[in-house]
């Protein structure tokens, strides 16, 4: 039996914008980032911090606790989500946690949920498993 690998196409969905990393209640300061969303590891989002040092700083959880964290505060542990206003203006506040320290940043809330939107339009919620293509691999496994 010969065995053929279908060729699989992966998706990524990247979203430019700039975040405020909370200092203090009076300091902050911008930092340049970037989301993003790959069909080939479909339950995870990534962002990339770029924090003015020669390497970017890297963090990844659950899309879905990202979606969760738009509408209401979520998480524990080492990733915090929750909406807010601030000046009039809607914000997602992401406290992040790590051995290297604590970081709370505030991204805007219309432009994580239009990038959102496009990632659940490219692998909606409940069909990221198919993605995996698990269940082809299973089938090939047991035929």
């Amino acid at each position: 039996m010969e065995r053929r690998s279908r060729p699989v196409e992966h998706t990524a969905v990247e979203r430019e914008l700039e975040l405020t990393l909370v200092l203090s209640p009076e300091r902050s300061i911008p930092v340049p980032a970037r989301l993003t969303y790959r069909t080939d590891d479909p339950y995870a989002v990534h962002i990339t911090f770029h924090v003015g040092s020669e390497h970017p700083v890297n963090w990844t959880f659950a899309r879905e606790l990202l979606v969760e964290g738009v509408f209401r505060p979520c998480g524990h542990g080492d990733v915090r989500i929750r909406p807010a206003t601030l000046d009039g203006r809607g914000v997602v506040l992401m406290a992040l946690s790590s051995p290297d320290g604590d970081a709370l940043l505030e991204a805007p809330a219309m432009a994580v949920s239009a990038w959102l939107e496009r990632t659940l339009r490219v692998v909606p919620p409940g069909a990221e498993s198919e993605q995996l293509g698990l269940d082809d691999e299973l089938a090939e496994l047991l035929a």
